[in-house]
């Protein structure tokens, strides 16, 4: 049996390709704003995780420069090792304070930081319990560990209460869940496994990397809008939705975060962030705390499109975020609609099974604090007509 096999006898994504409605690795020659450039045309961009508009802010762009001027493009190693600059160090330090930790560690990538944190903190006699629609690296993560994994249905409390009661009491217990789901754009019920997991004698993990920014009075995610930041023993976040580079992190307390430093391999054997990256973070930082008025357009933006697709008569399921699905039924469905729209000048990005359960397939979208009212009912315009051409809604 030759190893390529599998890669020789692959035909799903050329069947899709000679269909004429591949979705997938689209180019686009312009930032991430409100509206790129793709083939030469201006197309309204609701396909981003730039949820703050931040990512060509001038004065993050300036920090980038001025990082790659005094440190050169990247680290030549790992943080472990050569690759810890003062500026990882001063990053960790404004994270910390910036989402009222004892300490932070940052790594390259988002997914980076979940397969290490799980991978160092199970061993055989512990169990991780996940929601069944948690993010790729969790679930990876939950893998590549020595634990045993439970899932429950999505954000089902009942069926998370059974899990963990069935768990005997010698055993280790982590929950790890979405705070936002990324591709439904609904929150996870932060209060209910809170209080589950202070009675079944668990710890609790949140991937926030959806609602950092976004959510709570400070932008600390999730958790504080929940009001349960104290119960969330570790918060994960990322650098490549509003704090506009690339990267990941983890905060916590101090002797927890010293062993993941010391134990997740992702950290210890990938090069550091590069300094424009952290450079960036850390202006981002700045900037959100300087200006939360970003956040209130994000969520009149947000508002706004809910409504609007409420009005039309889209199923938008249960999202509660500047994600909002579109559920519009079959995969063909989802890959028509994505190349469509972009055909009327608006990006947009297809969800398919097993991301979501057959039949049930979605146009994600996903807002701008920077979209203005003219983009936003250009879409609005494209989608009404589209969905309408495709079945999706009533004509």
């Amino acid at each position: 049996m030759d190893v390529f096999q599998k890669c020789f006898d692959f035909e799903e994504a050329e069947a899709i390709r000679n269909m004429g409605v591949y979705p997938y690795f689209r180019v686009i020659a312009s930032g991430q704003d409100p509206v790129v450039t793709m083939d030469g045309r201006e197309v309204v961009m609701l396909g981003s995780n730039n949820y703050l508009g931040l990512t060509s802010h001038p004065e993050i762009k300036q920090a980038a420069k001025d990082a790659l001027d005094t440190y050169g493009s990247g680290t030549a190693g790992s943080r472990f090792l050569n690759g810890t600059l003062d500026i990882h160090v001063k990053l960790e330090e404004r994270l910390a304070e910036f989402m009222g930790r004892q300490a932070a560690l940052t790594f390259s990538t988002g997914f980076q930081v979940n397969l290490g944190v799980i991978t160092s903190l199970l061993d055989r006699r512990d169990v991780v319990v996940l929601d069944n629609l948690d993010h790729a690296c969790i679930l990876d993560g939950a893998r590549l560990s020595f634990g045993r994994q439970l899932k429950f249905k999505h954000n089902d409390m009942d069926d998370l209460e059974e899990k963990l009661r069935g768990i005997d009491s010698d055993r280790g217990k982590l929950i790890v869940v979405d705070g936002v789901f990324s591709m439904e754009g609904d929150l996870a019920p932060l209060d209910r496994i809170a209080e589950l997991k202070r009675k079944y004698g668990a710890r609790l993990m949140v991937d926030d990397a959806h609602g950092i920014g976004v959510f709570g009075a400070n932008g600390r995610g999730t958790p504080e809008e929940f009001g349960i930041e104290d119960d969330a023993d570790l918060i994960m976040g990322t650098f490549s939705k509003s704090l506009a580079a690339v990267g990941g992190f983890v905060v916590g307390d101090h002797d927890v975060i010293d062993w993941i430093k010391h134990k997740a391999r992702t950290l210890m054997f990938s090069a550091a962030p590069p300094p424009s990256s952290v450079a960036s973070v850390l202006k981002a930082l700045e900037i959100i705390r300087r200006e939360p008025e970003r956040r209130e357009l994000l969520w009149e933006n947000s508002n706004y499109m809910m409504s609007e697709f409420s009005r039309l008569g889209f199923d938008t399921g249960d999202a509660a975020s500047p994600v909002i699905p579109l559920v519009v039924g079959e995969d063909l469905t989802s890959f028509k609609m994505t190349m469509r729209l972009q055909e009327e000048g608006v990006f947009v990005n297809p969800v398919i099974s097993p991301a979501v359960p057959p039949g049930r397939a979605m146009i994600r979208t996903s807002f701008m604090a920077t979209h203005n009212r003219d983009q936003l009912d250009r879409a609005l315009e494209a989608i009404d007509k589209v969905g309408r051409e495709l079945g999706v809604i009533g004509s």
